[in-house]
This record gives structure tokens, sequence and C-alpha cells, in this order.
């Protein structure tokens, strides 16, 4: 994160300061998927109502940018949360392409039996990208963004990036739940990151 804080401090010392970076991580709403496995497919989101959008907004509290994955259904989101700001979109934030697997009823997909964590965190499906790719591509896009509180309207698996990054390990992150409107607290320091809340309902 740009503008962090002394690599000498400790994790007593994690409090936010103008230096910080807080990423507040958000999974977009309900997915109209219709039962299908949607990751890079673009599909709208189901909206709770604008009263129930509005409370989960104030829940949050003030932002200084809001940083949206081009996907539809975050965007939507994103617009219901916060109408009167900029959405700055940024294309690593993507979910993870599934390849072949794309658009595939979710009862169609195969049973993979038996993954370790680590063997789960590097399987692709044909075509597509593993979790391990996923953390990859993401990290650099959230470690790039300025000091201060940014909200990220994304997907499960770049909350679950996120967590990666933090933890500093790509397979312990696959166990994280993450669930629609849910929210996420990394702060980003020099040196290393602190996780506050995970998979939190608020509003």
């Amino acid at each position: 994160c740009q503008g962090m804080e002394s690599p000498n401090a400790t994790m007593s010392d994690h409090k936010p300061t103008r230096s910080s970076c807080e990423l507040i991580l958000m999974r977009h709403a309900p997915a109209d998927t219709r039962g299908r496995l949607c990751g890079r497919t673009d599909v709208d989101a189901i909206l709770p109502a604008p009263a129930t959008m509005a409370g989960i907004a104030a829940s949050l509290g003030p932002v200084d940018r809001l940083v949206v994955s081009p996907a539809r259904r975050c965007v939507q989101t994103a617009r219901g949360l916060f109408p009167q700001l900029e959405q700055q979109l940024d294309p690593q934030l993507w979910e993870q392409d599934f390849g072949a697997w794309e658009g595939r009823a979710l009862s169609d997909l195969p049973d993979l039996g038996p993954l370790s964590p680590d063997e789960l965190a590097r399987h692709a499906p044909p075509g597509g990208e593993s979790f391990a790719v996923v953390c990859a591509r993401i990290a650099p896009a959230l470690r790039a963004l300025p000091a201060g509180r940014s909200l990220v309207v994304a997907h499960a698996g770049t909350v679950r990036a996120a967590l990666a990054l933090a933890l500093g390990a790509v397979p312990p992150a696959l166990a994280f739940e993450v669930a629609p409107l849910s929210a996420t607290s990394v702060r980003l320091f020099a040196g290393g990151a602190s996780v506050s809340f995970v998979n939190r309902t608020v509003g």
C-alpha cells in the first residue's frame, strides 16, 4: 500500500492512521446465476430494497474511494451502496476464471475428489485459473491502493485473495466463507497486514 507506516511498527501499533491502508472488502449482492457457475460470466445482481442498501452503506461508514470489479453484479452493488461516489474499475479484481466450467450448472460440475488445501489452491479448471493464480493477480492491485480507507466491491475470490495476502499463505484463505453483501476488513502496512473481521453482515 502506498505511503504506509514504518516497517518497524509492531502488532500493537496497528491502529488506523492517515498513512495506513484499510481495505473494506465487500462481496457483491446475490447474483442472478440461475444455478450456474459464474466466475467471468457477467450476470446481474439481485439487489435488496434501497433502504436496506442505504443501511449497509451507513454501517460501513465513510470511505476515501470506491474500487470495483468491472463485473456487472459488482458495479450494480457499488452503485446501490454509494450512488454519489465515482467508481474506480479495476479488471485485476475480477472473479476466478473457471474456463470450460463457466456457465455450467452447478450440479454438472466434476467431482474433484479429496484434495489437500494446497492441491485445491493449485488446481485450475481446463482453460481457467487456479486460486493461486487469482491471488497472484489480485495482490498487486490491492497493494497499489493509496493510503486511507478503500471500499472494494468485488467477488468471494477477491476477498479470499485479500485474506491470503494478509495471512502470507494462499491455501488457508480457501477455508473462509464469504457471503453476498458481507464485509471483510484487512489493513496493509509495511512488511505485513492485519485482519479486523471477516464475513460480517452489516446494516
